[in-house]
């Protein structure tokens, strides 16, 4: 895991408002601003041409009160322009009336008011006839204009023109044209982002930390791209795949931009979700057009994120019936990886948490010819990671990475960043000057547990119970020989539903011994028989402790071939469906498993019973303590009840102190493989009342 730095690991997505050769990238804008502008323009003219209208009988009485001043008689448009005098103006219906006419004025000439007319010859002899009533002084001037509305038809054709020109333009967006548009022409086409001499990402191999084994084999690709002449001279070939594989979290997205800021050469870059589309034969032409665009540039290099969202195993989980498309779309990128017509110089890295769904044929040799592990850094890689990560942060000089290392056993390199991010806003709220060792142990514990809740109301017999809890698991793995070291333990609520916890620090090993895994199952049952000891009775609150001794008998039996009664079978199947409904053993065999495993935890649960009744003092002593303080540490345990018999050294210890060298060192750092539902738990362990 590195340090991310704070330039944009994907420029692609932020194309710059001023591309090189001018405003080309902003000229639509100022085009579909401009035409907005336009149009509301021409909408206020129009408005303000338009004259109000009055009806037949409005106008008689107008020209009954002596209020017109002149009629234009408009031919072809069929309607009649009423001018009022200026003494009409200020009559109060007249104010009234023209005050909401957007047209005119009080103080204009006129028109003021529109008469639209059916018949020109019959306005004309009822118009005269009104005329000629009127004394000799207030008749009312009459023109006839012949005119045609051009105004009208500019208007009408002019809106038409512009709607053509934003269809226009919508549908060149649309094609690809107009930029990172809809795309809904252009649905066949990679959505890949291209990194290239002129798009080139900052990190590099020296910001990744705690993936030494992984950055010496991918840099063999890189090197082979920059100097292909060392390798080629003795007959060997570039891999033409290497697949990333490891948990969440572990560095692989991050291993890749390294790779794409070391490779001096074209670097693809998409999701597996990328391809995935609602329509048939999408996915499958997304990948011939992003192999056709890699050759065009090749040589260069192809990342696929998140494989596993096309490369699951093909029929797995099908019902009859069934969209094949993702299945297409696998036979495509099979095709162009290793097909009939490959070319060469098109290298493929892809990223999957989940090796154990991606289909054989994606896996062989050929295609991805390697797989690289990336797993959860060892003591000594944390120790690195905090080292990348603290270069930003301001520290107080108790802050040590190597203590920090010692505490995270099975961090990935995620959560450390999240700790150490966690860390500095926890100094922040507290207007610390510098970030010092007890906000690094708080970023821990809200990392592990969750959010402190201080205003979490809890009655005194609860955290009586929670206590006793607590000090129950601390006090069985304190006297137990093959449990792991006791870090700290606490009753302060955390997290949804955590009312305390109890952390310990486990060996950094990958091989358990049937003595680990009963020890093991017995301190986890220490919070539940402590509550049956102390009280009589038990609580909800050894949900997740059930949960996790069950899970833990049931890999004796029918996992690792540790039961007599058995023998050496394994019922688990890592190549099994998850809607593999069959199970491989008669019913006989399952009602004989569910004996075995109940007789496995009814031993354990007697045993820790038995442990705690012994060390009953012991228990009183940490739970009283725990009632006062809330939260007690390995050192208060010592002070309390003595040194732990079975203290041994921990891994970090070993290797400080010289006890393993580097090489063995290096062999422990590939754990379990975390697909396998039954490996065990590496994983900072917390016992977790539930409400």
């Amino acid at each position: 895991m590195a340090y991310n730095k704070k330039e944009s690991d994907n420029p692609n997505n932020k194309p710059p408002l001023m591309p090189k050769g001018g405003p080309k990238g902003n000229y639509q804008l100022w085009v579909i601003l401009g035409t907005i502008a336009l149009v509301i323009g021409l909408m206020y003219i129009n408005n303000a041409n338009a004259i109000k209208e009055t009806d037949m009988l409005d106008f008689k009485s107008m020209v009954s009160a002596r209020d017109v001043k002149k009629v234009v008689l408009i031919k072809n448009l069929e309607y009649v322009e009423i001018t009022l005098k200026a003494e009409a103006l200020q009559n109060t219906k007249y104010k009234a009336e023209l005050e909401e006419n957007n047209a005119m004025g009080l103080t204009a000439n006129g028109p003021h008011y529109k008469l639209n007319i059916g018949s020109i010859e019959g306005f004309e002899k009822e118009f005269q006839e009104m005329n000629d009533r009127l004394p000799a002084a207030e008749k009312i001037a009459y023109t006839v204009e012949k005119r045609d509305d051009y105004f009208s038809i500019f208007f009408n054709w002019g809106l038409l023109f512009l709607v053509l020109i934003g269809f226009w333009m919508l549908m060149r967006r649309m094609t690809g044209g107009g930029g990172p548009g809809g795309q809904i022409f252009n649905i066949g086409k990679s959505k890949a982002a291209l990194f290239d001499a002129d798009n080139k990402v900052k990190i590099t191999f020296a910001d990744v930390a705690g993936l030494e084994e992984a950055k010496e084999e991918i840099k063999e690709i890189v090197d082979f791209l920059k100097t292909p002449s060392k390798f080629t001279k003795l007959g060997g070939k570039i891999p033409k795949g290497a697949l990333l594989v490891g948990p969440p979290g572990t560095g692989k997205t991050l291993l890749a931009k390294a790779v794409a800021g070391e490779a001096g050469v074209p670097f693809f870059s998409l999701s597996g979700s990328d391809f995935v589309e609602m329509f048939v034969g999408v996915g499958a032409a997304r990948v011939r057009d992003l192999f056709k665009q890699a050759k065009e540039k090749a040589p260069c290099i192809v990342f696929i994120d998140e494989i596993d969202a096309i490369g699951r195993s093909r029929g797995r989980g099908q019902m009859p019936g069934a969209n094949d498309e993702r299945e297409n779309t696998l036979n495509s990128l099979l095709v162009e990886m290793d097909g009939f017509a490959t070319d060469s110089g098109v290298i493929i890295l892809a990223a999957t948490n989940r090796p154990d769904v991606l289909d054989s044929a994606l896996l062989r040799p050929g295609r991805f010819d390697r797989q690289i592990s990336i797993d959860k850094p060892d003591v000594v890689g944390r120790e690195a990671i905090f080292k990348v990560h603290l270069k930003p942060i301001k520290l107080d000089a108790s802050v040590d990475a190597k203590k920090l290392s010692a505490q995270t056993p099975g961090f990935a390199g995620a959560e450390i960043a999240n700790v150490c991010n966690e860390a500095a806003l926890i100094a922040a709220r507290r207007d610390k000057k510098a970030v010092d060792m007890q906000d690094f142990q708080d970023a821990i514990d809200r990392v592990i547990g969750g959010l402190e809740k201080k205003t979490k109301i809890i009655s005194p017999e609860e955290k009586k119970i929670v206590a006793y809890h607590e000090a129950g698991h601390a006090v069985a793995g304190w006297f137990l020989e093959h449990a792991d070291p006791l870090v700290k333990v606490s009753i302060v609520p955390r997290g949804v539903a955590a009312l305390g916890y109890a952390q310990y620090l486990p060996k950094e090993q990958f091989l358990y011994q049937t003595e680990q895994m009963l020890d093991e199952m017995c301190m986890t049952f220490g919070g539940r028989a402590a509550e049956d000891i102390v009280f009589g009775k038990i609580s909800t609150g050894a949900l997740s402790d059930l949960e996790r001794i069950t899970k833990m008998a049931y890999s004796i039996v029918t996992v690792y071939g540790m039961n007599s009664a058995i023998g050496n079978m394994s019922f688990y199947d890592s190549k099994a469906s998850e809607y593999n409904f069959n199970k491989p053993y008669s019913e006989a065999t399952a009602e004989k498993i569910d004996i075995e495993v109940k007789s496995i935890i009814d031993a354990a649960y007697e045993r820790t019973k038995s442990l705690l009744s012994k060390h009953r003092n012991e228990l009183e002593i940490l739970a009283k303590e725990l009632l006062e303080k809330e939260i007690l540490f390995q050192s208060d345990l010592e002070r309390l009840i003595g040194k732990r018999p079975f203290e041994k050294l921990t891994t970090y210890q070993q290797f400080t102190n010289g006890h393993l060298d580097r090489k063995v060192a290096e062999q422990t750092t590939t754990e379990p493989n975390t697909s396998d539902p039954a490996a065990p738990v590496e994983e900072p362990k917390a016992e977790t009342p539930l409400t």
